[in-house]
């Protein structure tokens, strides 16, 4: 029996109902997170302006609509993910596998910078300079397969603390950070980690602390060779550094690591001003945002001038630029889990 015009449109129309609540349904796992997302956020203008922005990109119906794949966050680590002070906490490593090796090197106890590292003189290591922390980044992080490297950064990572806050480094990222990462995904970002740090170092940790794996992390890292050692191919850490993945360093490894310009860049200091840059330059919609630490009681209150983390051109331009100064201490519930 053929089918009537009219049942035929209520046929139609049917599908047409199934299909709108079908497609509701789907939505509303999203809604429903957008509406509890970052609960360590305060409600505020910072909170407001990305939820908006997410809300904005990933909305079909927006002219500003980012289809998934060009959907691309970047984050620094050290400062943005995780305390930086009173030290770079890869330069806490640093100084830790210095002391563990230096029995294999006695001439350290009289060569610089080593000498200062063993004696605890930070201000002979600072006087040392960008050549001799070079220096001690290669005999720390060199001559290694990426596996042994990996053995060791983990082994620090299990029972190192922080000077004030006797915690593993680890426990010393920040949640509102992670719940960012975590809502960025459940929105079809792709997450990326682009850090001054250590490749190979923030690897070890990175997928199991911020969900980032390991290959959606760029860094700073040292030269390679493939050897075979009795009977087994391997790659080689050199004590040379090959790419310094800071200030305009950034936008040359999202090129090369990742291949697409972000849409949205988070940093907290003047090494991150280049990525913001290139980030919030590109056409169609973007974000950057700037961490500063203005919480001394719950974590560290810097900015200018601080020899670790200082943020100054980023904090002048970022009204200029559109960017959002997050407040750590007003837009921030708590810091830590």
């Amino acid at each position: 029996m053929e089918p009537t015009a009219s049942f035929s449109a209520t046929l139609s129309m049917t599908r047409r109902a199934w299909l709108g609540l079908a497609l509701a349904v789907a939505a509303l796992p999203c809604l429903a997170f957008a509406g509890e997302a970052m609960p360590s956020w305060n409600d505020g203008a910072s909170k407001t302006r990305i939820v908006r922005f997410v809300e904005d990109v990933t909305n079909p119906a927006s002219r500003n609509f980012v289809p998934p794949a060009e959907r691309i966050a970047v984050f620094d680590n050290d400062g943005t993910l995780w305390t930086e002070q009173p030290m770079y906490f890869q330069l806490a490593f640093v100084f830790d596998r210095v002391k563990a090796l230096a029995p294999q090197h006695p001439e350290w106890k009289t060569t610089e910078p080593f000498k200062s590292v063993l004696e605890g003189n930070m201000a002979g290591v600072a006087a040392s300079g960008d050549h001799g922390l070079l220096a001690l980044v290669g005999a720390t992080h060199g001559n290694t397969t990426p596996e042994e490297f990996s053995k060791i950064v983990s082994d620090w990572l299990a029972t190192a603390r922080h000077p004030r806050f006797n915690q593993p480094y680890t426990e010393l990222t920040f949640a509102p950070m992670k719940e960012l990462l975590a809502y960025l995904r459940a929105n079809g970002f792709k997450t990326f980690i682009v850090s001054g740090g250590g490749i190979e170092f923030m690897r070890v940790f990175s997928e199991r602390v911020y969900g980032v794996p390991p290959e959606q992390v760029v860094g700073s890292y040292v030269k390679m060779k493939y050897e075979v050692r009795d009977g087994k191919p391997v790659v080689v850490r050199s004590p040379e550094i090959d790419f310094i993945d800071d200030k305009g360093g950034k936008p040359v490894g999202i090129d090369r690591f990742i291949g697409r310009r972000p849409i949205l860049a988070f940093g907290n200091s003047d090494g991150d001003f280049e990525m913001l840059e290139y980030t919030t330059s590109g056409p169609g919609p973007r974000l950057g945002l700037i961490v500063h630490h203005d919480d001394a009681e719950r974590e560290y209150a810097y900015d200018r001038k601080s020899p670790v983390g200082a943020l100054e051109r980023g904090l002048d331009e970022a009204p200029k630029r559109g960017w959002a100064v997050v407040s750590m201490k007003d837009d921030w519930r708590k810091v830590y889990d």
